[in-house]
């Protein structure tokens, strides 16, 4: 990575952005991009009728070696390597002892190692977390970058330059010379994301864009996309003080790893995350839909038919899909009838099963 204005950092494809017009944010220490020439709605659209390109190199890559690896993962991790086959990969959980979850992952096994990826913002933090948790291992934050391409085009405009990826399912990652590619990504659509060593980033990004399914997608899409998916953001939807079961995530729990398991509990926060799944919790966090196509956003109120505040909007926007307003939300278990309180102004919405747009991923 390099340093731009004002020291932010910049990722090994920041040339490529500058040249297709990218607009500039600020974004978890990084310069990064937000939005090209189109903007927001054709990029988004783009993505589930094509294929997306999106730069997430700022994200951390970190590779895990050292004796008694997968037993030690299991105790700063709710996971379960047990039946895990080698180039497998999970969604998992960071959690602390209060049951809050400090980052949420994604875990890849390989042959003798564990690579994973944790959000921009929390990589110090995670690293010193992890190595306090395992002290036998071996974390190393990799300079790698990392390209996700997504979209219904995705795999026939990557096949044409590594023709081996067709026989990845989803959540299966391979390696393809210095590449390692998972099928996976955060839009809901069939992907990829292709870790690369920084000197081949520039070249990978070129040729896929040199394809006409496939364009660039900033940071502003990549939120949209993974709103309609029904996709979790860190700092926004949970964060330290959001338990598993609050944040709806119970399910990143490995099955052995909750009540009655074979390896029940053993990680960080697991009495309070049993206890909660037993008994529930006082506030949920669900999906809502507007009647309404108004945007409410992130920290607007919800408010009961008495006017009371019972619940909170964590992200929120109008679907560029279904034009219809989307949000997160925590919410009072116990609430049914909710409004959004929108410039002093109580508009109607509804608890609504999620993802709001169907995931097709390729699953098989």
């Amino acid at each position: 990575m390099s340093k731009g204005a004002g020291a932010l950092l910049r990722t090994p494809l920041h040339p490529v952005h500058v040249e297709l017009g990218a607009r500039f944010v600020p974004f978890a220490g990084f310069e990064m991009p937000v939005q090209y020439r189109e903007g927001l709605r054709a990029e988004h659209l783009h993505t589930r009728s094509q294929a997306g390109l999106f730069d997430v190199s700022h994200m951390g890559q970190v590779r895990v070696t050292g004796p008694g690896l997968h037993e030690a993962l299991e105790r700063a991790l709710p996971l379960d390597f047990e039946g895990w086959p080698v180039g497998a990969q999970r969604y998992s959980l960071l959690l602390n002892e209060r049951g809050g979850i400090e980052d949420d992952l994604m875990v890849t096994r390989l042959a003798d190692e564990a690579r994973i990826v944790v959000n921009a913002s929390g990589r110090e933090k995670d690293l010193a977390l992890l190595r306090s948790l395992c002290p036998s291992l071996s974390f190393e934050l990799l300079d790698r970058a990392l390209i996700a391409l997504q979209g219904p085009a995705a795999e026939a405009a990557f096949s044409l330059i590594e023709p081996g990826v067709t026989r990845l399912s989803f959540m299966q990652a391979g390696t393809f010379g210095d590449r390692l590619v998972s099928r996976s990504g955060y839009t809901g659509e069939d992907g990829f994301e292709i870790s690369v060593p920084q000197e081949s980033a520039e070249s990978l990004a070129r040729q896929l864009l040199a394809n006409p399914a496939v364009k660039p997608i900033g940071l502003g899409a990549r939120d949209t996309l993974r709103l309609e998916a029904g996709l979790h953001l860190y700092g926004q939807d949970m964060d330290t003080n959001t338990t598993a079961v609050e944040a709806s995530l119970g399910w990143a729990i490995a099955r052995s790893r909750r009540a009655g398991g074979k390896k029940e509990g053993g990680f960080p926060g697991a009495a309070v995350y049993l206890k909660e799944s037993k008994n529930g919790t006082n506030r949920q966090l669900v999906g809502l839909v507007g009647d309404e196509p108004v945007p409410v956003r992130h920290g607007t109120a919800l408010v009961d038919s008495e006017n009371k505040e019972v619940g909170l909007v964590t992200s929120g926007t109008v679907s560029p899909s279904t034009q219809r307003a989307i949000m997160l939300a925590y919410v009072n278990s116990k609430t049914e009838n909710l409004f959004a309180v929108v410039r002093g102004t109580p508009r109607p919405v509804s608890i609504a099963k999620l993802p709001f747009v169907p995931k097709r991923y390729k699953k098989s």
